[in-house]
């Protein structure tokens, strides 16, 4: 079986201790040059991809378990049609998917995470590209897809599903097809985004999950796929979106280069801090907002200093609790469209152009997470969190629920993931834990 032609980060790792596939520690600005080396090199190893499918799943799953062999059928189906079958290089699912296209003679790309010790590329791969960081990796493998096909997974899987579709949601990626293969995996997950996002706190609206299609079969997928037409990388026809590909190479790379800096340098300002992050649709007479406020004054009573998003809704209500009580008050903002969404109750604030640099910077270690009900952005969040305490790229740190009523459906979704799918441990479960009053977070803390 012929190698696989491979792209590699060129920078040697030289500290044992620096594990690859690493979290971004800000604390260390030489690293921006290594980030802004590996999106130029990924970008231009995506340039050269055609009519990409991507499929994503778990590394967990095996060859006799029926989800591989649909994953694995569905490759077929791909490369017999021309299509590039994009993975994230792995075992599990992302091997299926590239054995059933390799084995037909199709394109089988994957999108890998560099590990000294261990081999991951699998041998079904005749395409490859190696990212050292988990960050630089996940905004290629989520970049260039005509079709995201999503098979079940643990925190990982979640963690990409909910980075598509909120992006898609903001409108920095053209609308795609989303396919879910597997009802028993995907349902209750939907059900969970209807009732509680959509029904119970307005996070979401109908039409942001309308089109998506749960499917059983490798040929159901395939139906849904096939007339889909290629489309450039990443863009959507607008070059000033934040995920366009045009002009990656010259002012686009200096521009994400000086947001990094920003970003890192901001973060230095941090001390005691505890992030806070749920939806944006919540107005000023729910007892969400009361919470969230309520936290912020409580956080800043402790000396703690309150980190959001900077937007309204349960970001500004932990803004103005923060601010009204003489705390440090933060907001770490997106630009949507030419306009910040900053609340009045912020004491020093940044704002970010691309999404993905401002995901970094939002999630970089605090004392603990706090997350009130939120939509695609807030799980999106969640999920990358849990993901990088999972795969020990994060120190342990708490990541708190707020409201467990609110958040129980979930909370089975994540159980299950352990106890019927094998998708996460026992231990993974754990890093949750869930409050009802605003003063427990001080608990945690302690």
């Amino acid at each position: 079986m012929p190698s696989p032609k491979i792209f590699s980060s060129s920078t040697p790792v030289h500290n044992h201790l620096e594990t690859a596939g690493a979290a971004v520690n800000y604390r260390d600005s030489w690293r921006i040059f290594r980030i802004i080396s590996e999106m130029v090199d990924g970008y231009q190893f995506l340039s050269d991809l055609k009519r990409e499918v991507i499929i994503l799943g778990s590394a967990r799953i095996p060859p006799n378990e029926k989800y591989y062999k649909i994953a694995v059928e569905l490759g077929r189906l791909l490369g017999k049609h021309g299509f590039t079958t994009v993975t994230g290089g792995g075992p599990g699912i992302m091997e299926a998917a590239n054995k059933g296209a390799f084995e037909v003679g199709g394109e089988s790309v994957g999108l890998n995470i560099q590990l000294p010790f261990e081999q991951r590329i699998n041998p079904y791969v005749n395409k490859a590209a190696a990212f050292y960081y988990f960050f630089t990796r996940k905004v290629m493998l989520t970049s260039p897809g005509n079709a995201f096909v999503f098979f079940p997974g643990g925190f990982g899987t979640f963690d990409e599903f909910f980075e598509v579709v909120d992006y898609m949601e903001l409108g920095f990626m053209d609308k795609a097809p989303i396919v879910l293969v597997g009802k028993e995996f995907w349902e209750p997950l939907v059900a969970f985004l209807r009732i509680q996002c959509i029904g119970a706190v307005g996070a979401l609206q109908e039409s942001d999950i309308a089109n998506w299609h749960i499917v059983d079969t490798a040929e159901e997928a395939f139906e849904l796929i096939k007339d889909v037409p290629d489309r450039p990388n990443v863009c959507n026809n607008d070059i000033n979106n934040p995920l366009c590909q045009e002009g990656t190479t010259d002012w686009r790379v200096f521009r994400i280069m000086a947001e990094l800096v920003d970003g890192f340098e901001f973060l230095m300002k941090m001390k005691n801090d505890v992030t806070v992050l749920g939806t944006k649709n919540i107005s000023s007479g729910s007892p969400y907002y009361q919470a969230a406020y309520e936290l912020g004054k409580v956080l800043a009573g402790y000396q703690h200093s309150v980190i959001t998003g900077g937007g309204p809704g349960i970001m500004e209500a932990a803004n103005k609790g923060a601010f009204e009580a003489g705390g440090q008050s933060f907001g770490i903002n997106i630009n949507l469209g030419g306009r910040e969404r900053v609340n009045k109750y912020i004491t020093s604030s940044i704002s970010f152009f691309f999404p993905f640099v401002r995901k970094l910077i939002i999630t970089a270690p605090s004392e603990a997470f706090v997350f009130f009900p939120g939509g695609f952005g807030t799980l999106h969040q969640l999920f990358e969190l849990l993901t990088l305490q999972e795969t020990k790229k994060m120190a342990p740190l708490p990541i708190i629920l707020y409201d467990k009523k609110f958040w129980q459906p979930m909370l089975d979704i994540v159980h299950d993931l352990n106890v019927k799918f094998k998708t996460i441990s026992h231990m993974d479960e754990l890093f949750i834990k869930t409050i009802n009053q605003p003063e427990e977070v001080v608990e945690y803390l302690k």
